[in-house]
């Protein structure tokens, strides 16, 4: 390789793209449209009311109704004396939106059952609370049957919700308080990072190849150019354009997004952020699994903070938790499986670029390249839950899905020699990779007029 031409075909890359009208237009248009997408999203979240209901409710059994206690977006009214069909015939002239009917208690099974009627589906919220009050009201039925004084409190005095104070220890034997929380959020992160900068910034680079082999550029460049040095340029200067353009999205996104919020006022980001339930409907997560991943900063490091010896605030829990984290290592490791990673998969997309005339062609051929993608996508979503099992270990060694999994792993702490290891295989199977996906290269791109199959590809790595 000609190092002096890769950095002319890396220069003519980038100059190249940054200039198009493309490259300004997604830049700054990108931006603006993410940036509007969030403040619509937190302005409607923090203005918009939840439509009050009106409940009528006919209670058969005698047990339920004191525990349909109203709130703010839902009035339970009595109707127990009435008809539940001349209700439900006349919702709308009662003024009411929805009609629950408990069924006379069931003394043998000892529960009720429960119908709920309206114009308009319920949504799971709804029926959800509802359920659990009439269960409370059985359970509390049930313990009354017993006939043992005080068992209802009796029963609450003996539950128990006990946290777990969680430390590790460094070489010496020092503890310092740590949050599984933490770890998970970083290691989701890392990996994610890396999976959606492959999978982008790789197809741009197979999107690059085919359309300069459909407008016969490269036939031009291949006459002055080595098709090793070209690939190698494009490779490296697609890479530099996509990153800085990721880099000017982040940028403008947060100018945006900070502009944005003083312009409509601090209450509607406030009112947004300071509900952790709204937070967690926005995400489509559970509450449970809000406080999982970002609870850990408030309410449940709180908790935690009644166990003995546990830090008295959220904030020092997550400072002390992300102060355990190797950092030195983990930006290294970072910076060595993002270059890494992205050679090994962009040399495999700019192979399979030079064998096709389409993106339409390409589908059969990138299907080897995406599956081992989804497959390190997916094991990181589990890999916070046991990061040494072994099928996460034998991930973050084989190269095609160490680059995701094995940063994916680092936070939560893996041995040396583990590292080194899985950056020599990939690094190894870098060079393979890029030596096979050369020779494909220079056969393919002046390959016309054929539709390629994975025989051909074969048949060109065998050419000497």
């Amino acid at each position: 390789m000609n190092l002096r031409i890769i950095k002319t075909v890396i220069a003519r890359e980038y100059m190249t793209r940054v200039k198009k009208k493309s490259f300004l237009v997604t830049t700054f248009v990108v931006p603006i449209l993410f940036a509007a997408m969030m403040v619509v999203v937190f302005y409607i979240m923090g203005n918009t009311k939840e439509r009050k209901q009106d409940v009528a409710v006919v209670d058969q059994s005698g047990i339920v109704m004191p525990h349909l206690v109203s709130g703010d977006r839902v009035t339970y009214t009595d109707y127990s004396g009435e008809s539940p069909d001349a209700i439900k015939a006349n919702l709308k002239e009662y003024g009411k939106d929805v009609l629950v009917v408990i069924s006379p208690l069931d003394t043998v099974a000892r529960t009720v059952s429960v119908q709920a009627y309206s114009k308009d589906p319920l949504g799971v919220e709804f029926t959800g609370n509802l359920s659990s009050k009439v269960d409370d009201a059985v359970e509390e039925y049930r313990v009354r049957q017993y006939g043992i004084e005080n068992l209802s409190q009796i029963m609450e005095d003996v539950k128990s919700n006990v946290k777990v104070a969680e430390y590790t220890l460094d070489e010496e034997g020092n503890e310092s308080v740590s949050e599984s929380g933490i770890y998970m959020i970083v290691s989701m992160l890392l990996g994610i990072v890396i999976w959606m900068f492959i999978m982008m910034f790789g197809g741009q680079v197979m999107s690059s190849v085919i359309e300069e082999k459909s407008s016969r550029v490269v036939e031009v460049l291949i006459s002055s150019v080595k098709a090793v040095d070209l690939m190698f340029g494009k490779i490296i200067g697609v890479a530099l354009v996509a990153l800085t353009q990721f880099l000017l999205w982040i940028v403008l996104t947060v100018v945006l997004v900070s502009a944005a919020s003083v312009f409509m006022g601090k209450n509607v980001m406030e009112s947004f952020s300071g509900n952790p339930e709204m937070m967690a409907q926005t995400m489509g997560v559970t509450p449970d699994q809000m406080e999982a991943m970002g609870g850990v900063m408030a309410a449940a490091t709180a908790d935690t903070a009644a166990v003995a010896g546990a830090p008295q605030d959220g904030l020092h829990t997550v400072v002390a938790t992300l102060s355990n984290i190797p950092w030195t290592r983990l930006i290294i490791s970072f910076l060595i499986f993002f270059v890494l990673g992205y050679l090994l998969y962009a040399s495999l997309y700019a192979a399979v670029g030079s064998a096709v005339e389409s993106v339409e062609d390409t589908q059969q051929l990138q299907l080897p390249i995406t599956i081992p993608l989804m497959i390190a996508y997916m094991i990181i979503l589990m890999a916070f839950q046991n990061p040494d099992s072994g099928v996460v270990v034998w991930a973050s060694m084989i190269p095609f899905t160490s680059p995701i999994v094995m940063l994916a792993r680092i936070p939560y702490g893996v041995p040396l020699w583990q590292l080194i290891l899985s950056i020599g295989l990939l690094f190894v199977t870098f060079l393979a990779c890029a030596w096979m996906s050369a020779k494909i290269y220079k056969v393919g791109v002046l390959m016309f007029g054929k539709k390629s199959t994975f025989k051909d590809l074969w048949k060109w790595l065998k050419q000497k």
